[in-house]
């Protein structure tokens, strides 16, 4: 590198936050700032820079591979390729520099931590993951994303990629992408965690966060931007409108907070909704207080598929087959719940109390 692209011509001077480090840059010319944000874009434009660093990151490496994802970068990169953003893949690219950052920086990153991303997009994010981190798996799967995402982090040995979708079904992960996970994590040594930090694509966001809380491992921290519909439903308390079977399912093993809330405008294209950044933290000790999880994630579904029925009402049709009317009326009366009880009212002891009643009374029935 040539000291005179480096030297300052007394015409601009940069200066980086490297945690509690502070380093400066002599760089030409002036940075130019995203309208969209109120500080410059990350990345290495023309003759100008200036960003936020991770200690670790090596400030010309950062600076050349680290994508720019404005709004006016995408359009004119994916126009440039023939291509737009395609709506069945949920594509919506989180263009405010701040909010990027924002995203990989709650997720307090270590240096042998297994980092999990699901929709790649050009790789934003994940470059700043990859600083971080001990190694990324990054899955995409529009193939032209893949492509570029392949180009913009090249030279980063700890991300791989994978082309593909991260679902083998509704209900299912793909195999592949929690073998990756696991075979991170030994190579990564004892210490390692596993982490879920993605700009969540919107139509997957719920398979992908409840399947991976019945995985092993499960995530120990999940960092994602969703709809703020599906964080409010997340954090949701009982008797309110939001609160039902998701709210349940991550509370019961979870703790739970909407980081910030984010409107269309920071998005290209924006969509009608707007979104949340939200932070869960996997809590051991309430996972392995269930006999069976996966019983227990059944029955939380079961009971919230009709929300304004009765309980009674729902769990007879729920237990259809394998508990009769009056055993499910014995559960009920056991656990204290009147005829005009209803799910949405009960807190998550009383659910996770009668689901497992309702396990018992099923194995003494058989």
């Amino acid at each position: 590198m040539s000291k005179d692209r480096w030297r300052s011509d007394n015409r601009s001077l940069s200066r980086w936050n490297l945690g509690h480090t502070r380093v400066r840059v002599l760089i030409r010319g002036k940075p130019r700032r995203n309208h969209l944000s109120s500080r410059p874009d990350v990345g290495y434009h023309g003759d100008s820079a200036c960003c936020n660093l991770v200690p670790e990151a090596c400030i010309l490496t950062f600076m050349s591979n680290q994508p720019r994802q404005t709004a006016t970068y995408l359009s004119k990169r994916l126009a440039a390729a023939g291509l737009r953003p395609v709506s069945r893949f949920g594509q919506n690219f989180l263009i405010d520099l701040n909010l990027v950052d924002l995203i990989a920086r709650s997720a307090e990153i270590r240096k042998d931590d297994v980092v999990l991303e699901i929709g790649t997009g050009v790789g934003s994010l994940t470059s700043r993951l990859s600083d971080q981190a001990g190694a990324v798996l990054t899955v995409e799967i529009d193939n032209n994303l893949h492509q570029m995402a392949s180009e913009e982090l090249a030279g980063r040995p700890n991300v791989k990629l994978i082309h593909g979708d991260a679902l083998k079904n509704k209900n299912t992960l793909r195999p592949e992408i929690m073998e990756n996970v696991r075979d991170a994590k030994s190579r990564l040594g004892e210490n390692s965690r596993f982490l879920l930090v993605s700009n969540l694509p919107y139509n997957v966001a719920t398979p992908i966060i409840s399947n991976l809380l019945h995985e092993t491992p499960t995530p120990d921290v999940i960092v994602v931007t969703i709809q703020k519909e599906m964080g409010d439903r997340i954090v949701a308390e009982p008797g309110s409108k939001d609160y039902g079977a998701l709210s349940v399912w991550v509370q019961s093993i979870c703790d739970a907070e909407i980081i910030r809330i984010l409107p269309p405008t920071v998005f290209w294209p924006r969509p009608k909704v707007h979104s949340a950044i939200i932070r869960l933290d996997h809590r051991p000790e309430r996972r392995a207080s269930f006999a069976d999880l996966d019983h227990f994630h059944a029955t939380v579904r079961s009971l919230f598929f009709h929300r304004r029925k009765f309980l009674r009402s729902v769990v007879i049709s729920a237990m259809k087959g394998r508990l009769d009317k009056p055993q499910v009326d014995a559960v009920l009366q056991q656990q204290g719940h009147g005829e005009t009880a209803r799910a949405e009212e009960l807190n998550l002891t009383q659910i996770q109390q009668l689901a497992e009643a309702l396990r018992l009374a099923e194995i003494a029935a058989s």
